[in-house]
């Protein structure tokens, strides 16, 4: 531990505590450079790298004390931090005393973490005690408040280590006195809960694993994270049917739908694109076109054509579209092209200018003359499609300088 307790981290200057102000582009870029530094100590001294990351995480509450939190951007990326920092700890081949050490060191921060920042460490507690021995030790630690806490006499109280003594319980093998505690908690809480699901399914108990999952559900329990568990735990016994038509749709929802489809895509492979695109425009009644560029994707480019009329669709997105597929699909672009004209006027799109009016309609003309339509006949088109339009037209009005008489 010479070489430990003597490395000199870059990153522990620019974490000291209160270092940053309040706006969070500048810690954000610091932790992606720790992460940096970390990872290329990991190559050679992994036990080094582990006790860098043990640095980190102690110093990131203090440091971020006064970084604006509000935007979600500062906690998102110290989360993904912690779930490439843990692995590194956690797999770190060092002796009980060096990660007893390092734990008595995490959970110090864990108790300081006053914002908190750092709490999903304790998620992992488990994972970073890394032996069966360790982490029975923690348990015996931590369970009697745990037991208070989440007990009918806890009476709403918060004990910063009761997910660590549930994640330890289960790496400790102690699954029955697991699910005993949660048996006889307070609440019926999804955060609590899950290590119960992981308990029974190490009980080689996957269909009641599934039962107590489903239990869960409730007002405000995370529906996504639930059924991302169920589905896990299909799909870890073979059955990718049942895993698909009961959860894909909900489990795996991602930023965009584009995202959404592409996960499914992958972890279902012997089912086709098309059908699981299908299912998914099913199950979005009312927005159609918001699968435009999943169906665009996969290269099913008369299914995008007839969503981008079907429901909303982002007229930027359908004017690149139109763009990109002028010479070599301009029937599809001239559908593209169209409908984000006829999206713009009906007032979709964020902050639309004339300029991405203008756009739409160079694309959209370039893609008619590739058909063998003449301008003027698109104009006239054009012309009769806005002048039925209700009310003023915004795209009109920008187009009609335009067009040609």
């Amino acid at each position: 531990m010479t070489r430990t307790a003597s490395h000199k981290w870059v990153f522990a200057a620019r974490f000291r505590r209160g270092a940053f102000g309040w706006r969070s582009a500048l810690p954000i870029q610091r932790l992606k450079e720790a992460l940096t530094e970390i990872r290329q100590i990991a190559r050679a001294d992994p036990a080094l790298a582990a006790d860098g990351a043990v640095v980190l995480l102690e110093r990131l509450s203090p440091a971020l004390e006064q970084v604006d939190s509000s935007s979600g951007a500062i906690g998102t990326a110290v989360n993904r931090a912690i779930d490439a920092l843990v692995p590194v700890i956690a797999a770190a081949d060092v002796p009980a005393t060096v990660r007893m050490r390092w734990l008595e060191r995490l959970f110090d921060a864990l108790q300081d973490d006053q914002m908190p920042y750092i709490e999903q460490v304790g998620d992992s507690w488990g994972e970073l005690c890394a032996s069966r021995a360790i982490a029975s030790g923690w348990v015996d630690r931590l369970l009697p408040i745990t037991a208070h806490v989440m007990g009918p006499e806890g009476a709403g109280g918060h004990f910063v280590g009761t997910t660590a003594c549930l994640s330890a319980l289960n790496v400790a093998g102690r699954h029955e006195e697991l699910l005993a505690l949660l048996n006889g908690a307070r609440l019926n809480w999804w955060g609590y809960r899950q290590y119960g699901v992981d308990a029974l399914i190490a009980l080689g108990r996957p269909a009641e694993a599934l039962r107590y999952a489903e239990a869960s559900r409730g007002l405000n329990a995370p529906a996504v994270a639930i059924a991302r568990k169920c589905e896990a735990i299909l799909l870890s016994s073979g059955m990718m049917d049942e895993a698909y038509r009961r959860y894909a749709i909900e489990a795996n929802q991602a930023t965009t739908h584009l995202a959404t489809f592409r996960a499914i895509v992958k972890k279902y492979p012997d089912r086709s694109p098309d059908s699981i695109l299908h299912d998914l425009v099913a199950s979005s009644p009312g927005v159609e076109g918001k699968w435009f560029a999943a169906a665009k994707d996969a290269g099913l480019l008369d299914l995008a054509a007839s969503l981008a009329m079907r429901g909303p669709s982002d007229p930027r997105t359908l004017t690149r579209a139109a763009r990109d597929f002028a010479q070599r699909r301009p029937e599809f672009a001239v559908a593209c092209g169209t409908a984000a004209l006829h999206w713009m006027a009906a007032g979709f799109g964020y902050e639309i200018t004339g300029s991405d009016v203008l756009e739409a309609y160079g694309a959209l003309a370039d893609a008619a003359l590739a058909t063998g339509m003449e301008r003027d006949h698109l104009n006239r088109r054009l012309r009769d499609q806005f002048a039925a339009a209700p009310g003023h037209s915004f795209v009109a009005t920008v187009l009609a300088h335009h067009w040609v008489s």
